[in-house]
């Protein structure tokens, strides 16, 4: 009931911001247009557009462009008027239109904004961008403008966006939910559940240009994931010119980077590459209380260090070959080795000995990338078909070593564990996208995805009471072979009828999964494989209506799947921890999710208001649950129940001058957990758990100020409220990350203080038959880093562009509005 009750309040609250938005006079007119750079011809969002009149010049209404460069002003009454367009680091451009009659749209066209010539020398080192962009379907974090982020990680560029967490693991959360689908450059480029948490630590930040959360995708992407996709696009910029680069920083962790980029575009040829190496270094530590039912306990108090070494490179060509032509190469890759040391004492009066000390030391060398070849060919306006193969490969070889007394009363005895591992992913994607707008109102979208992965994964573990004496251990071998394929077909249609807008999509997907887990001796013609095979259809709906005063109201529906990956499908029993013991369950069956989002924009000159209102229902939850075996502690994954979860997700930003900036995200969602009864045939019990609701939130400000030609400054807080997890609660958290950049000549100089509080830390109660535990982890602390970085380059170059809309063939800065694109 409270479920539905935060539900229709937050409908309520969405309406009362659509009805304050609409209790204005009808509009007699409006005007329309769309921004672009005139040298790159490139859309150019969050321009100011103010409406003044042609006479005196007094201002009138203004708004500002979205990210494609669209713009509409509506409510003006009959008259003359001045469309000034200006934005930091361009030259301002008047146009004049005129409403005559009610009712009349007036179409600008395209407007080209011309670069300030006076601002190019330092263009590299000084972002004219902002920082947050937000679309009804789509919110975009422009990574040069994260200033506390500077010199980091991509995890750490996540863990400062809105309604997004990293958690001391490295595991990624999108609304409270870690169902989430993480891609770079719109695939998904052999990230896994099981590997991008390491994969995204060692991805620098300098190589990103922007992170894009959308939260109910359409039918046209993959419905991977109930909560949205998480799409990491790295830098590949397309002005006309030769420009770059170099980058070196330090923390006081004892990490350090540098790198180096370098772009030519001219003529033909579209070309960028980029490389960097980065040295990381973190601390991390954790403690948990184990009090069980029969007064007794287990305390494990633990601390780590963890170093890398890793290089990263980028590269790709663009051969325009004709006018409607172009074929595309891209790549990435990285390569390196990682090490850490974790040490855990254990107290207890459970067992037959009094304290325990565990060590373990781990190296590992990875290895990885993505290749990208592609086509595309233009038939006419927004009429193109776009075809792509892409292989990529993640070699990731670990050995680990653990170190292990037992402290009785009157001896010791000491145990030696060393373990094998070597994960490597292989991923094929074909792709072939097929888009036909028909006119201004009406656009057909379909395309084929298929995704071939193959794993195979062994892990060899040798035991004794020393590292001299260790044997092989053949109940703690394995080998688990992994394969998936995946085929859709999708096609969307989108239309405009005035003021309404709709789409509607279907998607078909086709599974096919085979896992084996072989044991010591085994082959994989020894094991029958487990296979599994289904075909599901994912529908979406996307309704809009553009309201007056620049507001946009959109309601959409999409079905979503969480598939079980590699790990999770394992039935080997992992008992190199004797007092953590965890396996898989190959039974695991997908979970499905229907998603309902309501959303609301409301744009005005100097300020943003975005709503949107979710409701989602999933069935088949995935959840580890634990149970105790005598004093041993087990957990693996089930099905659990249904669940359903609703929220509110607010996003005000407020330009309160030309410096200074503050953007607020507040999410609030309620959850729900059905009950569950799970039996153990090991021993012989049912694990069960309670029904489960909750109400929480969390909030981020991000804070800017901008003193041109001085500096910039930017502080980023968040808090998180108590949120309940399985079998437990997680409890409130907190923590501020502040960043200062200072730009002289070609030169800049970024000073960031990440979790300035030292208070990022991760403290969760869980509660199952016969015990209950608190965990605290934290991993980091407060880090100072210093990051300096040189611009350089001629962006005056000629080239030719072939003569797509070339910019040199309009007048006065605009086009005539027949040529208006949609």
């Amino acid at each position: 009931m409270r479920l539905f009750q935060t539900f229709h309040t937050t409908l309520i609250i969405s309406i009362f911001l659509l009805l304050t938005g609409t209790l204005h006079a009808a509009p007699t007119g409006s005007v329309k247009g769309k921004i672009l750079n005139k040298k790159t011809n490139a859309p150019v969002d969050f321009v100011n557009i103010s409406i003044n009149k042609a006479g005196d010049k007094t201002f009138v209404t203004g708004t500002i462009s979205d990210q494609e460069g669209y713009f509409m002003v509506d409510n003006l009454q009959v008259g003359k008027y001045i469309a000034t367009v200006s934005f930091v680091g361009f030259k301002t451009s008047e146009v004049p239109f005129e409403i005559k009659n009610s009712g009349q749209e007036v179409n600008l066209g395209r407007i080209f904004l011309e670069e300030n010539s006076e601002m190019l020398d330092a263009v590299h080192v000084t972002s004219t961008t902002t920082q947050m962009q937000f679309e009804v379907d789509k919110k975009v974090f422009n990574v040069d403008q994260n200033i506390s982020s500077t010199g980091g990680s991509a995890s750490d560029i996540l863990d400062n966006i809105p309604s997004v967490e990293v958690d001391n693991e490295g595991e990624i959360s999108l609304r409270g939910s870690t169902d989430v689908t993480i891609w770079i450059n719109g695939k998904a480029s052999g990230l896994t559940s099981d590997n991008r948490a390491a994969i995204l630590e060692q991805l620098p930040a300098e190589t990103i240009e922007k992170i894009e959360v959308i939260t109910n995708p359409s039918a046209k992407y993959s419905p991977e994931g109930t909560t949205g996709i998480i799409n990491i696009v790295l830098k590949k910029n397309r002005a006309l010119g030769y420009y770059g680069s170099v980058q070196a920083g330090v923390n006081t962790h004892g990490g350090y980077n540098a790198s180096a980029n370098v772009n030519l575009n001219a003529g033909k040829f579209d070309t960028y590459i980029g490389f960097g190496y980065r040295r990381r270094a973190h601390v991390g530590g954790n403690t948990s209380l184990r009090t069980n039912s029969d007064g007794t306990y287990l305390n494990r108090y633990g601390a780590s260090r963890n170093t890398g070494n890793n290089f990263f490179g980028r590269g790709g060509v663009t051969y325009h070959a004709t006018d409607k032509d172009d074929i595309y190469l891209s790549a990435f890759g990285m390569f390196g080795n990682n090490s850490s040391l974790d040490t855990s004492y254990y107290l207890t009066d459970a067992m037959t000995y009094s304290t325990s000390h565990r060590e373990s030391r781990s190296s590992s060398k990875d290895m990885g990338g993505n290749v990208e070849l592609g086509y595309k060919h233009e038939f006419g306006k927004n009429h193109n078909i776009d075809i792509s193969a892409s292989y990529n490969n993640w070699n990731m070889n670990n050995v680990r070593k653990y170190y292990e007394d037992y402290y009785f009363d009157d001896s010791i005895a000491s145990t030696f564990q060393r373990q094998e591992s070597h994960i490597s992913p292989n991923h094929w994607n074909f792709q072939a996208d097929y888009t036909n707008a028909f006119n201004d109102n009406f656009r057909l979208e379909a395309g084929y995805k298929g995704t071939i992965e193959r794993e195979d994964s062994p892990v060899k573990v040798y035991a004794g009471a020393n590292e001299e004496e260790a044997v092989i251990a053949e109940k703690l071998w394995n080998e688990f072979i992994y394969n998936r394929d995946i085929h859709a077909l999708y096609a969307t249609f989108t239309g405009k009828i005035n003021n309404f807008g709709f789409q509607v999509g279907l998607r078909g997907e086709n599974t096919k999964v085979s896992t084996k887990s072989l044991a010591y001796g085994q082959s994989a013609d020894d094991v029958e494989p487990y296979n599994t095979s289904c075909f599901d259809l994912f529908p979406s709906a996307f309704l809009s209506y553009q309201l007056p005063n620049q507001n946009e109201l959109q309601l959409n529906y999409t079905r979503r799947i969480s598939r079980p990956f590699g790990g999770q499908l394992n039935s080997f029993v992992d008992i190199s921890d004797p007092l953590n013991i965890s396996y898989g369950n190959p039974d695991l069956a997908p979970s499905y999710s229907n998603a309902f989002e309501l959303n609301y924009m409301k744009n005005w000159l100097s300020h943003m208001l975005s709503v949107s209102a979710y409701y989602r229902t999933t069935d088949g939850v995935r959840e580890r649950i634990k149970f105790l075996d005598g004093n041993v502690m087990n957990s693996t994954w089930e099905n659990v129940a249904h669940d359903r979860s609703a929220g509110t997700e607010i996003v005000v930003k407020n330009s309160f001058s030309r410096v200074f900036d503050i953007t607020t995200t507040v999410n609030l969602f309620y959850y729900e957990l059905d009950s569950f009864n799970y039996y153990i045939p090991k021993i012989d019990q049912y694990v069960t758990g309670d029904a489960e609701s909750d109400f929480s939130w969390n909030i981020r400000m991000i804070a800017n100020l901008n003193i041109p030609k001085i500096v910039s400054v930017q502080l980023t807080g968040r808090y998180n409220a108590k949120r309940v997890v399985a079998q437990g609660y997680r409890a409130p958290g907190y923590s501020i990350d502040l960043g200062v950049r200072k730009t002289v000549g070609k030169f800049s100089f970024a000073l960031t203080g990440r979790d300035i509080l030292n208070s990022r830390k991760f403290h969760t109660v869980t509660e199952g038959t016969g015990f209950i535990q608190d965990n605290t982890g934290w991993r980091g602390g407060w880090m100072v880093g210093l990051t300096v970085t040189y611009g350089f380059g001629n962006m005056n170059m000629k080239g030719n562009r072939n003569n797509r809309d070339n910019p040199e063939n309009m007048q006065n800065g605009y086009e005539d509005s027949s040529t208006m694109e949609d």
